[in-house]
């Protein structure tokens, strides 16, 4: 059988930890409170666990760094959406690789030669040191009507010895050819600049940064989780304008579903895991801020709260969160965690909380602490066992 390529790809990432690692499916398992068989199913790419804690557990126990960990919860998010794929059995599946004809090539293949189709641009020899160098810029269809025949509508049959050496235009003086040619390239400049980046002109679509609202157009209908366009570039800009943390990428993955959560909790609006209308309406608004307490802030504050314990607490907290207020861990039965202990949806209630009130850093501490004092221990976050033995200092 062959697993799509999101599966094989977070499998391989779990492969790499584990092989570092140096330790064996059951020890690791162990540790990881997982069994050894259900890790090596994972690491082979057979199947892919539904909770992210089981991997957020293994990844920890593997020495897993914070990057390492947001690239892996980046690819099991890609692969989860792949759960309900078919899986193609070998027998069935192609011979020869089919490479995406968007995709970059590999650096060691030499480049393909493109057959011609007919509208290829001929290759343009360097000019004659007798002849000038600048060449005008193609001008519009609707500039050509107005400026008259140039110089490729002559045939060589209609030119004299000698005459190949000019530019002639027909109709127009010799000496006012090169006018005419600098007025075009300047109108041909002003046209593509206006429209060529539009991706739907009679939307009123756009950049922001020109006025336009391009979440507004056509094609920006639907913004959502795996899509990859200039409409996630422009849902990432405007999150970015409202003191998100992210990386503009034009890539919906995770983060960008973490951080769109997180401003849809802050603007009063459900969390849709999609741009939806009200969403467009709140992030062209410009009212919402994202701003939030630094790691360093955090964790002074965890220390404060959590006198009992302090490092193992701050341990946990960055396990959980990186110590990002604002950080969202969803959960494939629909439910999600928030804030810096990650307080799960079950949990909030019980507690008196919120999303939004969860994404109070003080509050979410203090909530956390009221959960710790029951049995004065952490085993509201299991998947973070690991963080009780490795203590750093913040």
């Amino acid at each position: 059988m062959v697993a799509s390529p999101h599966t094989e790809k977070f499998a391989a990432h779990l492969r790499m930890l584990k092989d570092r690692s140096r330790r064996g499916y059951d020890r690791l398992g162990k540790e990881a409170g997982v069994s050894g068989s259900s890790l090596h199913r994972y690491c082979s790419g057979l199947s892919v666990p539904a909770d992210y804690r089981v991997v957020h557990a293994f990844a920890k126990v593997c020495g897993a760094s914070a990057e390492e960990l947001r690239e892996l919860h980046r690819l099991w998010a890609l692969a989860d959406t792949d759960r309900d794929a078919p899986v193609v059995p070998v027998k069935d599946a192609p011979a020869v690789p089919v490479k995406d004809a968007s995709a970059v090539p590999d650096k060691d293949d030499p480049a393909p030669v493109p057959e011609s189709d007919g509208s290829a641009v001929p290759v343009q020899t360097s000019p004659e040191p007798d002849e000038p160098a600048a060449v005008p810029a193609p001008l519009s269809p609707a500039v050509s009507a107005q400026a008259g025949p140039g110089p490729d509508d002559i045939t060589p049959s209609e030119l004299t010895p000698g005459e190949s050496e000019k530019p002639r235009w027909s109709g127009v003086p010799e000496k006012w050819s090169s006018r005419w040619a600098v007025l075009a390239a300047v109108v041909a400049v002003v046209l593509v600049a206006g429209f060529v980046w539009m991706p739907d002109s009679d939307t009123g679509g756009g950049s922001s940064a020109a006025g336009k609202r391009l979440l507004y157009s056509k094609a920006c209908k639907s913004v959502s989780m795996g899509q990859h366009d200039e409409c996630v570039r422009e849902l990432q800009t405007l999150l970015l304008r409202a003191k998100g943390k992210l990386a503009v990428d034009g890539d919906f993955g995770p983060e960008t579903l973490r951080r769109l959560t997180a401003f849809q909790v802050l603007a009063g609006l459900p969390a849709t895991n999609v741009v939806d209308e009200a969403t467009k309406k709140a992030l062209y608004a410009h009212k919402v801020s994202m701003t939030t307490w630094s790691q360093a802030k955090v964790a002074k504050r965890v220390r404060e709260v959590f006198v009992e314990d302090p490092d193992t607490a701050v341990a946990v907290a960055r396990c959980a969160s990186f110590l990002d207020p604002l950080y969202v861990l969803p959960n494939t039965n629909g439910s999600r965690n928030w804030g810096v202990f990650q307080i799960s949806d079950r949990r909030l209630p019980e507690l008196g909380g919120t999303p939004l009130r969860a994404f109070d850093p003080d509050w979410n501490i203090k909530a956390a602490h009221r959960l710790w004092s029951a049995e004065h221990d952490f085993h509201d976050w299991p998947s973070c066992e690991a963080a009780l033995k490795d203590k750093p200092k913040s």
